[in-house]
């Protein structure tokens, strides 16, 4: 049987999977990435975690390494300048992996990892445009023209966390203000509930919990109990999502987008969102593009994904 490392590489952590030939992940480990600030230590472990799973399962040889990671270029095998990580502004993470493990490494944006999973494995397998949209730390995109991923000329293509929603907004990661990403993201959901507690205009439970304990998932809860200041905040998020997308359809003209991620796991994020993608889409795209969830398993998305990155390069 043939199998494949597939490896996700977020802000918060680091994902490493066996992908068996008929896309199931057989075991994984994971790395706190947020711990890290020296990349070549960094890759030192993961580089371990690798042969430690392989040494469990008794497994000689794989195909290949597949990697989703932010900010990664999918032409020359850098990340750079990615702003949820702590290491060095640009570095080769294909060439360092490599330079430690004899086979084929390739390596991709994580939301276009995630939509080379959505294809394969998911939703999107009959589907040749779509948008995958991955919230989490940021919020990812991978954008799918005639069944293949939009990478542009430098491979950075792809990029609608970054797109600025609110000139001279919310200061984000990257540098500038009033990206998506400071809106949409687990942190920017947080951000929301927690200006509106400021306020004290809306009757809510959170106001009994110390602040430091609302997040996400107390939100998302909170929201599904029918709180109306935890509504209210995935109302606003929604509000901010929808916009975004509407913008992202009318310059890629998709028949559905995916939505993949921690704040898509509780309270109602997608009838809010559902509602003003419609309310501020372009006449001519209204009732045509479908929002979806990821039809993939959260625990493991983002490893098939990678691992069907490499499987995709095979075919090609």
């Amino acid at each position: 049987m043939a199998f494949t490392i597939g490896i996700d590489m977020g802000g918060t952590n680091t994902d490493i999977g066996i992908v068996n030939e008929h896309g199931k992940c057989i075991d994984r480990s994971r790395l706190a990435t947020s711990t890290y600030n020296n990349i070549d230590i960094f890759v030192s472990d993961l580089v371990n975690s690798i042969h430690k799973l392989l040494e469990k399962h008794k497994i000689k040889t794989i195909n290949g390494i597949g990697i989703g990671a932010p900010n990664a270029n999918f032409y020359t095998g850098e990340i750079c300048k990615a702003p949820n990580l702590k290491f060095e502004e640009n570095f080769n993470l294909k060439k360092l992996i490599k330079n430690q493990i004899d086979t084929k490494v390739v390596i991709t944006n994580d939301a276009n990892a995630a939509a080379y999973g959505e294809m394969f494995y998911g939703g999107a397998k009959n589907i040749k445009n779509f948008i995958m949209i991955t919230l989490g730390t940021g919020v990812g995109s991978g954008i799918v023209i005639d069944g293949k991923v939009v990478y542009g000329h430098d491979g950075m293509a792809g990029e609608l966390g970054h797109t600025i929603i609110f000139p001279d907004g919310r200061q984000c990661t990257c540098g500038r203000k009033g990206c998506l990403e400071t809106y949409a993201s687990a942190r920017g959901i947080k951000q929301t509930c927690h200006e509106l507690i400021a306020e004290h205009q809306i009757e809510s439970e959170l106001y009994a919990l110390p602040i430091e304990k609302i997040g996400g998932k107390v939100i998302g809860d909170a929201a599904d109990r029918g709180d109306a200041l935890a509504v209210e905040t995935l109302r606003q998020t929604g509000y901010v999502l929808g916009l975004a997308l509407s913008n992202a359809v009318a310059c890629t003209s998709p028949e559905a987008i995916f939505l993949m991620g921690g704040p898509t796991k509780s309270g109602d994020l997608l009838s809010p969102t559902k509602y003003y993608l419609e309310k501020f889409l372009l006449a001519s795209y209204q009732g045509k593009v479908q929002l979806l969830l990821s039809q993939l398993n959260e625990n493991t998305a983002a490893i098939l994904g990678a691992a069907a990155l490499l499987q995709l390069e095979e075919q090609n």
